[in-house]
This record gives structure tokens, C-alpha cells and sequence, in this order.
């Protein structure tokens, strides 16, 4: 299905497998597991949910975990979902998953009873210990080969001076078009790889940190003309009204009528007049008695 897909996005065909041959361990891995832990459900559940369901999670967690450990081991990224809808840290995403569950009822309930279980069965077990010894043997040198050329992209990963995936990619790639049919038939297998060394992630933490700083900053600063907008905006008059409250307020905690003097008997009454204006011009603006701010 996969080389299908890539045919039609590349219009040629591609051995997608991780491995130099033709193997897919991840999609091998995922049948067998899935296989070994239905089949011992199968007393207590066998439905096509139940069947889905697992397969969805088993599968999902094998592909998530390949991705991780083969990212650790060799400092590259060989598949990147981060621009799909509901994707786990890029791994895994719920396309594939879903496929997952379709292809795990698929393998359980049809081909595993009606193909792979009554062909197994037509042969003895001498024959089928001889060819799975046969295809261990194959496996084992496929990993052994696809080690070491993975061995040189790390080198090349490693040794790289550029400072973003992209000339790191390119690097990289030349490196492997430049060898033999293995290391080029890795190239094309892989062309959207996303390679990364101590440098590239050291700079992409800098930068994540930087925008940080930069954005509290902004936010800090936005506040603050927040405030100075708000300030200026506020109308004069209730500011004005409520100094005057304030003020009003400190003389009643001050003044006392019998213990006052003339000077300030005569203050007290002055301030008195004055704010009588004040409140007869306010009565004049605004007849209504409400404030203009409030209008």
C-alpha cells in the first residue's frame, strides 16, 4: 500500500523499507504482534472493534517508538507528520492509525484464518524451521548492511558544519548518491528526511528561548501602552472629581470646628465657595446630573 502511495506522489516506484532489502520490519513487527496478542484474547474478545481497537494502539506505538529510537540512534527524522491533522509530536497520526485498525482486522479475521494459517499448514514443521532459518539468515545480513550504511549518514550528520537541516540534507544526500546501489536506494527511499546534529538543536533551542524573551517583552510592553492609553483616555473631570474627594476627605480628618483658628475658618470657607461653583458649573454642563464619561 505504502509503495503504492509513493508511486503515485514520485511516479516511480520506491522500496520504502528501513532495511536495504525488501523487508519491512516495522509492518512485519506490527502484523506479528498484533497477531500473538489477539490470539490470546481470543476467549474472552475476537469482534471486529476489539480488533480494530488493538491494532490502532499496537501498531501506533510500534511506529511511534521506531521513530523515537532510530531519531536517538542516528540524529534524523525519517518520517515527520507534524503538518497533519492530530499527530502525536509528529510521529504518528490518526490517518495512519486508522489505517492501522482497518489493516489489523483485515490480517486477523481474513487473511491470517484463510491464507497464511492453512498455507503454513500444508507444510511440515522440518520445511518451515528450514526456511525460517533461511529467512533469519537473510534478515540478519540485510541488517548488518542496511547498519553500516546508516553508520555513514550518522557520520555524515555528525561531521556536518552546517547549521540547519536543510544543508545538512543535501550533505547528507550527496554522500549517499555518490556510493553504491545501497547507499543511493536509501537516498530515494528517504528523500523528505529531516537530519539534525547537536548544532542544528542547540541553535533551535537558542531561538525557541530567544522568541520566549521576546514575546514577555512585547507582552510587557503592550501592557504598559495599555495603561498610558487608558490613562489619557480617562476624562478630566472625574479625575478632577476625585481629587476634590480626596481632598475633602483629608480636611474632615484635620479640621475641627472648635479648636480651629480664624486663618483656617476663613480656608474652610473659602474651599466651601469654590466647590459650591465647581458643582453649579458641573449642574449647567450637564443638567442631567450624569457625567460625560458615562453618556
Amino acid at each position: 500500500m505504502e509503495v503504492i502511495l509513493k508511486y503515485r506522489q514520485y511516479h516511480r516506484f520506491i522500496n520504502r523499507g528501513f532495511l536495504t532489502g525488501p523487508l519491512l520490519p516495522i509492518y512485519g513487527g506490527g502484523a506479528v504482534l498484533i497477531t500473538a496478542i489477539i490470539g490470546k484474547l481470543t476467549s474472552i474478545e475476537s469482534g471486529f472493534v476489539m480488533t480494530f481497537a488493538l491494532s490502532f494502539v499496537i501498531c501506533g506505538a510500534v511506529e511511534y517508538l521506531t521513530s523515537l529510537i532510530l531519531e536517538k540512534i542516528f540524529h534524523a527524522r525519517w518520517w515527520d507528520y507534524s503538518q497533519k491533522p492530530m499527530n502525536l509530536h509528529g510521529r504518528v497520526w490518526i490517518g495512519n492509525l486508522i489505517l492501522f485498525g482497518l489493516a489489523g482486522v483485515v490480517i486477523i479475521h481474513l487473511i491470517n484464518p484463510a491464507l497464511l494459517y492453512p498455507f503454513l499448514g500444508s507444510f511440515s514443521l522440518r520445511v518451515r524451521e528450514a526456511v525460517l532459518s533461511f529467512l533469519l539468515l537473510v534478515f540478519a545480513a540485510d541488517c548488518v548492511i542496511s547498519f553500516f550504511v546508516l553508520k555513514l549518514v550518522k557520520v555524515g550528520i555528525d561531521s556536518s558544519e552546517a547549521d540547519n537541516t536543510e544543508e545538512i540534507s543535501k550533505e547528507v544526500r550527496h554522500i549517499l548518491t555518490s556510493k553504491s546501489y545501497f547507499y543511493s536506494r536509501f537516498a530515494d527511499a528517504y528523500p523528505d528526511v529531516v537530519y539534525k546534529t547537536e548544532r542544528v538543536q542547540a541553535r533551535l533551542a537558542a531561538v525557541k528561548e530567544e522568541a520566549e524573551r521576546l514575546h514577555k517583552e512585547a507582552e510587557k510592553h503592550l501592557e504598559a501602552q495599555a495603561e498610558k492609553v487608558a490613562a489619557s483616555l480617562e476624562p478630566v473631570h472625574l479625575i478632577r472629581a476625585d481629587l476634590i474627594g480626596a481632598q475633602e476627605d483629608l480636611i474632615a480628618l484635620l479640621y475641627d470646628e472648635q479648636t480651629a483658628s480664624d486663618e483656617m475658618k476663613g480656608l474652610k470657607a473659602e474651599i466651601d465657595r469654590l466647590k459650591g461653583r465647581l458643582e453649579a458649573h458641573a449642574f449647567v454642563k450637564y443638567p442631567t446630573g450624569r457625567h460625560k464619561g458615562t453618556e
